[in-house]
Order: structure tokens, then C-alpha cells, then sequence
């Protein structure tokens, strides 16, 4: 990455299914993912609890004695629903809240396989880095191209001009843990110059008319 400017990552977020999934890859990913944030000292931030590869990932971090923090809706502490966290655990009490939370503990944002709350948490933070909310990167670990078809989607978006070329780059992918997390670092925010004047602050009257679920 020589030459390249990199940005400091001290947390990276992870979305992922909660299920391990069919192909064992999916698994093994996941713990390397974790070893990877591990051993470059960076703490993780995710859902909470222990089932599936947010447990993969969680356990693998928390093993290279790196901080893991686990957001959950208390909804989901009830019976023990989801497992023990693997570290600290902040409870909050809507799903809403908890990606607003994640989104401001985190530098960066990882999707691995998951199913449709994989896929909104992910799709949430590029669309509020598409309205200039936050700036941070987002990628998906494109795991055995489980990725494959969401991507091409997405570029026939970007085609049928739904999706503009400037927001198209704030989706990162990759194969291997090391050289998504290599992108995360090399990425350089690019605004929309209409959206970026948009004012969050709680006091704002565009906030009152936006909320944050609005997706473009």
C-alpha cells in the first residue's frame, strides 16, 4: 500500500447471519476474519451474542485479546435467545437504536453472509454514507462469491442510473479478510455535493423531515 494514503481504523463493525450457513468456508472466514482484526489490533463491534458467525467472528477476536462489543436489543437477551455475548454488551431497545449505535462506535463496516437483517444493515449504512451521515467504508468479504449476485445488481442499478457511479464506490468488496480490511483503510470518501449539505444535528429541520430509515 505504499504511496497509498491509509486511514486509522481502531473498531470495525460486522454484520453477518446469526446462522453458520451451508458451506463450511462460511465458517472458517469468520474466524479468520476475527484473527485478522485480532492481530492488526483492531476491536470489534457487533450484534451480541453467540450463535452462527457473529459467534465465529466475536470468539476469534476476543481470543487474540482484542475488545468485542456486542449491541443487542434487550428483545433478544429474553431466554437467552442468541448466547452470551463474547465480551462486553451494551442492551438498547429498538433495532433502530442499535444500528445508530454501531454506526457511531465504529470506523468501518464489514458484511459476511447473512440473510435479510445481514442485508438492511448493511444497505442502512451505505445509504447514510450516500447521504453524507457518516463517511466511513463498507465492504463485503465476498466469501466463495456468495456476494456475487448482489453486486451484479448493483452495478445494474448503477447501469439503469438508479444508483449513481459516485455512490457505487462507497460498496467495497473483496475475498480474503486482509485485503478487505487493506481497502477499508485505502478508501477515500467521495460526496454527493448536493447531499453533503445536508444538516444532521439534532436541531436540524431536515432531520425532522428525514429520519435516518430513509434509503434512496
Amino acid at each position: 500500500m505504499e504511496g497509498v494514503s491509509v486511514r486509522k481504523i481502531k473498531k470495525i463493525c460486522v454484520f453477518c447471519g446469526a446462522n453458520s450457513g451451508k458451506d463450511v468456508a462460511f465458517v472458517n472466514t469468520a474466524f479468520q476474519l476475527g484473527e485478522v482484526l485480532g492481530k492488526r489490533k483492531i476491536d470489534l463491534v457487533y450484534g451480541g451474542g453467540k450463535l452462527g458467525l457473529m459467534g465465529c467472528v466475536s470468539t476469534a477476536v476476543a481470543q487474540h485479546e482484542r475488545q468485542v462489543l456486542g449491541i443487542i436489543p434487550s428483545a433478544f437477551t429474553i431466554n437467552n435467545l442468541v448466547g452470551e455475548t463474547c465480551g462486553k454488551e451494551i442492551k438498547v431497545a429498538t433495532m433502530q437504536e442499535r444500528l445508530v449505535m454501531m454506526m457511531e462506535l465504529s470506523d468501518a463496516f464489514i458484511a459476511l453472509p447473512g440473510g435479510f437483517g445481514t442485508l438492511e444493515e448493511l444497505f442502512q449504512m451505505i445509504s447514510w454514507a450516500q447521504l453524507s451521515i457518516h463517511n466511513k467504508p463498507i465492504g463485503v468479504l465476498n466469501i466463495n462469491g456468495f456476494f456475487n449476485g448482489l453486486l451484479s445488481f448493483v452495478d445494474h442499478a448503477v447501469k439503469q442510473e438508479f444508483i449513481t457511479p459516485r455512490a457505487r464506490k462507497i460498496l467495497i468488496s473483496a475475498t480474503t479478510a486482509d485485503e478487505l480490511v487493506d481497502k477499508l483503510q485505502a478508501f477515500r470518501f467521495e460526496s454527493d455535493p448536493a447531499l453533503s449539505k445536508l444538516k444532521w444535528s439534532p436541531s436540524s429541520s431536515q432531520k425532522e423531515k428525514l429520519d435516518l430509515t430513509l434509503r434512496l
